[in-house]
């Protein structure tokens, strides 16, 4: 297993990007102004896209994993990653996303905790409804740990 940085060509990941973002202009905002990662367990399985938001905050802008490798931990070892690799430049590592199911859990097990909402991002930046779980993403949930 190695997780590796990718400086260039980043959307090569595209169809990994689009797990967790799923509006590729979205995606724009951010891809260049970020550090990717992948991991690569025999074939790519999970990427990562942090940015510095200022303040000491490293924000995850996009981090998913292949649907079939989904459960086995390759998210969590990412963020670890991430995590001891900017411990010592930021005090703060901070994720959006929306209220689901699938998502939240995911963070809490990893150390975050709810910080802040934003009131209808989902519906303002997106240019269609987003569903997880049956239920209408419609608030950016902020969740943060201490580096």
């Amino acid at each position: 297993m190695e997780i590796k940085e990718i400086k260039e060509n980043k959307k090569q990941f595209l169809s990994l990007l689009l797990l967790a973002d799923e509006q590729e202009n979205m995606i724009d905002q951010y891809i260049d102004r970020g550090s990717m990662y992948v991991l690569d367990d025999n074939g790519i399985k999970c990427e990562c896209i942090v940015t510095d938001e200022g303040e000491g905050v490293l924000e995850i802008k996009n981090i998913a994993t292949e649907p079939e490798y989904q459960g086995r931990g390759y998210g969590k070892i990412l963020i670890d990653f991430v995590t001891m690799k900017y411990k010592e430049k930021y005090s703060i590592l901070q994720v959006g996303t929306g209220d689901s199911p699938l998502t939240v859990p995911f963070y809490e097990k990893c150390g975050f905790v709810r910080s802040h909402n934003i009131k209808n991002f989902f519906i303002d930046n997106y240019d269609h409804p987003i569903y997880e779980c049956g239920g209408q993403l419609v608030d950016m949930i902020y969740l943060q740990k201490k580096l």
